[in-house]
C-alpha cells in the first residue's frame, strides 16, 4: 500500500458511511475482516458482522457529520490515518480518531482497529482543554 491507495482506501470509508445499506463494505473489507472499535473492545469478526455493526451505529446516509481524514504512515500493508469527526448541525458530538490498518494484497483491509478520543473524556488528573 501507498499513501494514496490508503487515502483512496478512506475516501471509500467515508463514501460507504454515507450510502444506504451495506452493500459497498465488500469493497472495502475481505470476508473474514477484523474491525476493533476500540484498543481494548472485542473485535466484530466477518463482513456480515461489520455490516451488522455499521447499521447499528449510525443514524443513516442522511446523518450530518464532517469528517477530515489525514495518512499519518504507510509501512508495507499496514496504515496509520487520524480523523476528526463533528457530527451535527449544530455540532452535538465529535472526537478525534487514529484508525490502524491492516490491508491485503487486493487493496481490502483485513484488520481494522480504532482509537477513538473525546473532549470531554480525560483521563483523572489532566485538566480539560
Amino acid at each position: 500500500m501507498d499513501r494514496k491507495q490508503v487515502d483512496d482506501w478512506l475516501v471509500g470509508y467515508e463514501r460507504a458511511w454515507r450510502t444506504p445499506g451495506t452493500d459497498t463494505l465488500g469493497t472495502l473489507f475481505t470476508e473474514d475482516a477484523s474491525y476493533r472499535q476500540g484498543p481494548y473492545l472485542a473485535p466484530v469478526v466477518g463482513l456480515p458482522a461489520i455490516a451488522r455493526m455499521w447499521e447499528e451505529q449510525r443514524d443513516g446516509p442522511d446523518e450530518v457529520f464532517r469528517m477530515t481524514s489525514t495518512v499519518v504512515a504507510v509501512d508495507g500493508d499496514t496504515a496509520v490515518s487520524r480523523h476528526e469527526v463533528h457530527y451535527g448541525d449544530p455540532v452535538t458530538q465529535e472526537y478525534r480518531d487514529l484508525w490502524v490498518m491492516r490491508f491485503a494484497d487486493d487493496g481490502r483491509c483485513r484488520s481494522f482497529e480504532e482509537w477513538p478520543f473525546w473532549p470531554d473524556r480525560q483521563p483523572p488528573g489532566v485538566p480539560q482543554p
